[in-house]
């Protein structure tokens, strides 16, 4: 069955979730910024884009406040759909078709593909991590409280696990711009039909019985809401 180009398109994303998800993506990116100075001399010009070193100290640790409660409400929200499945492990397996662009062989996919799934899973891992080692590092908040040897493997442990979150972010950019309409889904909220068909087709066929049922039930009652004889 062929889709029309006048189908309406199918809601992917909430306003709330799209906020959610821009919120914490643009404070992940200022929390590297931000940080990226204190890991290495060659990054510390970036401190004047927050008003210098010592601004660039306070703010580090407040952005990372605000985006780990923002990742909280988002990994509830993406929680369900973000559980693998069997075919999921059938699409890591076939990862060379993935990248060769042989959609055809792959298996069903639901809302989220394995990927998407993966992403989401080292980045619950990585912000936890990364806010308690955080803490334990902030000197204007836990002073001496911390032996100085745990902070300073804290400290080693919040740099490796923020090149792994760096990392993990880059890659889901990259794949958000490969895969045609993906980055459009996270801006607009909508996608076509032919879209989700195409790329996530376990989901259109799920949307696509929630309208059958809609119109099932749109039938069956007149205009004044009663149930038709």
């Amino acid at each position: 069955m062929s889709l029309a180009k006048t189908d309406p398109p199918l809601q992917r994303y909430s306003v709330w979730m799209r906020l959610n998800h821009w919120l914490v993506a643009i404070s992940f990116v200022l929390l590297v910024l931000s940080g990226l100075p204190f890991f290495h001399p060659f990054f510390w010009s970036l401190t004047g884009l927050f008003g210098g070193p010592t601004m660039t100290r306070i703010l580090h640790p407040w952005i990372g406040l605000f985006m780990s409660l923002m990742f909280a409400i988002m990994a509830v929200s993406f929680f369900k759909e973000s559980l693998f499945k069997r075919h999921d492990l059938q699409w890591l397996k076939q990862i060379n078709d993935v990248l060769a662009n042989r959609d055809e062989k792959l298996p069903p996919v639901g809302k989220n593909n394995a990927g998407q799934k993966l992403v989401y899973w080292i980045m619950l891992v990585c912000i936890p991590l990364l806010l308690i080692t955080g803490v334990m590092i902030w000197q204007s908040l836990v002073g001496e409280a911390i032996p100085i040897t745990l902070r300073r493997l804290a400290s080693l442990g919040h740099a490796y696990i923020a090149f792994l979150a760096i990392i993990t972010l880059i890659i889901h950019i990259y794949s958000g711009i490969w895969v045609k309409g993906s980055f459009q889904a996270m801006v607009r909220g909508r996608v076509s039909k032919a879209w989700a068909r195409h790329h996530h087709d376990l989901w259109y066929e799920e949307e696509m019985e929630k309208e059958r049922k809609h119109r099932e039930i749109s039938r069956r009652h007149d205009p004044t809401g009663k149930e038709s004889t």
